[in-house]
């Protein structure tokens, strides 16, 4: 059938509307996608967590979940915190008005936090409580928000910082200036030497000041006391490593029995150093071996390795020069030998002519 134009001017129209409400249907949805996210591109949720993150005076610790190594806080201190800053709420943009609670919520859902659980939920013989930062986690089953013995881990990876950047750089510099060593001028490696002794001594005398104190501490008063008590720490900062009082004793005090049996132990091994201590003369060579070592070590140079490779390829030679002048004397020194074993014989039947000659004349 054909169609008349009356007909064909009504779906033209038709056409002409159904366009024009979809162009102004994508223009809405645009702006109003446009205007949930700010100028940056990024939700704000996540804006605020990296910033939350990024804060040093939110207190977290690492542990390892589901065999992966995640930085996690307490429910309690994001409320303190939060209590503290309330300028970053201001991030939020129109939730700015939200509580602690209905912004972890909004995390949670995000998956840009994830509540856990401490694995080991039993108190450690010896022990009065808990661990306050367990070092082993869990995923809990119910993800919302909660201040009483709750833990949040972080989801996302932490934004890389210039100064994180700068030393992903110079760890390969560092490696080449290692390697470089041998070719360092004599004053470079004295000075490398010795910093590298000094630091590694240091680190020395104070792990064993360390134990010499808690030893002598809790042989004589029963208190666990480490000095720097978070000097072996893998995830700390350098204020919390460079702390010198130790936290406070929480686990119970030991029996005098075991306290007892400890300090005997701690004589004998006294006693058995002092008497297997090597002598004066010991000490001398063996000093003098490490500082020849040392010295071999400091003096080194390419020039001397190339001498060296030299010498190498010219003692062959010596050797074949030597020998063959060696063969040489032997040669001469055998045929002078026949030479006088010829002899001999002939001087021997004179001397036997001349004594028959003197007899036969006293005759």
């Amino acid at each position: 059938m054909k169609k008349s134009g009356s007909e064909k001017k009504r779906e033209s129209a038709r056409s002409k509307i159904r366009r024009s409400t979809l162009q102004n249907g994508s223009g809405r949805d645009a702006s109003d996608v446009s205007s949930k996210k700010p100028a940056t591109g990024k939700d704000v949720f996540q804006v605020f967590a990296e910033k939350v993150r990024d804060n040093k005076q939110l207190e977290s610790r690492w542990a390892v979940l589901q065999e992966t190594r995640v930085e996690y806080f307490r429910g309690k201190d994001i409320v303190k915190f939060m209590r503290k800053h309330p300028e970053l709420k201001e991030l939020l943009g129109s939730g700015n008005d939200l509580e602690v609670e209905d912004i972890i919520n909004i995390l949670l859902k995000k998956n840009l936090l994830v509540r856990c659980d401490r694995v080991v939920k039993t108190i450690r013989p010896g022990k009065k409580k808990l661990s306050t930062w367990p070092a082993h986690l869990e995923i809990f089953h119910d993800q919302v928000f909660s201040e009483n013995d709750a833990f949040f881990a972080w989801t996302f990876l932490k934004r890389r910082t210039l100064w994180m950047t700068i030393l992903s750089f110079s760890w390969p510099l560092l490696a080449l200036a290692i390697c470089l060593y041998p070719v360092y001028p004599y004053t470079c490696k004295l000075v490398v030497l010795y910093s590298c002794a000094g630091v590694l001594l240091l680190i020395l005398c104070v792990l064993l000041v360390r134990a010499l104190v808690f030893g002598a501490l809790w042989i004589i008063l029963g208190k666990r006391v480490w000095i720097f008590p978070n000097i072996l720490a893998e995830e700390t900062t350098f204020k919390e490593l460079v702390q010198f009082w130790p936290s406070k004793d929480e686990e119970e005090k030991p029996k005098w029995t075991s306290r007892l049996f400890y300090a005997l132990v701690a004589v004998l091994v006294i006693l058995l150093l002092r008497h297997h201590a090597p002598d004066e003369a010991a000490r001398a060579r063996y000093q003098k071996r490490v500082s020849n070592i040392i010295d071999d070590v400091l003096e080194w140079s390419p020039k001397l390795a190339l001498s060296g490779m030299m010498e190498t390829q010219q003692e062959p030679q010596t050797v074949v020069n030597s020998t063959k002048t060696e063969e040489a004397t032997d040669d001469s020194r055998t045929s002078k030998t026949d030479d006088s074993e010829i002899e001999t014989p002939s001087n021997a039947y004179e001397g036997e002519d001349i004594i028959d000659d003197t007899v036969g004349h006293q005759k």
